[in-house]
């Protein structure tokens, strides 16, 4: 399965990184893009299953936080081709390589939807800053640490709007 997640065109790329790094690089992207795709998956439920007297803006909250998803899962997916790579594109795939976790069955209320994504966003953005240092030593892919750090700060937006929801202050 581990190959699935490594460069099989056979077109050769010459942009100063080895066969190495690329590779390296790639699985980042794919790991990222499970976890993304995992987490666009959750918001998505959370979007249609949450109910409550702030049902309509919580409804409108979390379509706006799976449509950022949905871009980043985009620029992700194109990065790894870019880079001469295969990107992910199954359910089944992502699920074996995300590292975010699923609850099938579970409705929570509104708040503890939120809690959960907070925690998932926060994971995430723990996991980028390891990637982005990866991308810089040992593979030396500077642009795929630019297109990391800015995938980052999304993130801690996205997870500053779910805090900012939380906040009883």
């Amino acid at each position: 399965m581990e190959s699935t997640l490594l460069r099989t065109s056979s077109m050769d790329i010459d942009i100063g990184l080895s066969e190495d790094s690329l590779n390296g690089v790639i699985k980042i992207l794919n790991n990222l893009l499970s976890d993304e795709y995992v987490l666009y998956t959750k918001t998505r439920n959370y979007h249609w299953n949450v109910v409550g007297s702030h049902f309509n803006d919580r409804h409108k909250f979390f379509e706006e936080q799976y449509e950022i998803l949905d871009e980043i899962i985009d620029e992700i997916a194109e990065r790894a081709r870019q880079l001469n790579g295969k990107s992910l594109g199954t359910l089944k795939e992502f699920l074996d390589y995300a590292r975010i976790k699923e609850f099938p069955g579970k409705y929570p209320k509104d708040t503890e939807m939120i809690s959960n994504l907070l925690s998932d966003h926060e994971q995430i953005i723990k996991t980028l800053r390891k990637n982005a240092d990866e991308c810089e030593d040992p593979y030396h892919d500077m642009g795929t640490n630019d297109f990391i750090i800015g995938i980052m700060e999304k993130h801690e937006k996205m997870a500053w709007m779910l805090r900012s929801h939380l906040d009883q202050a």
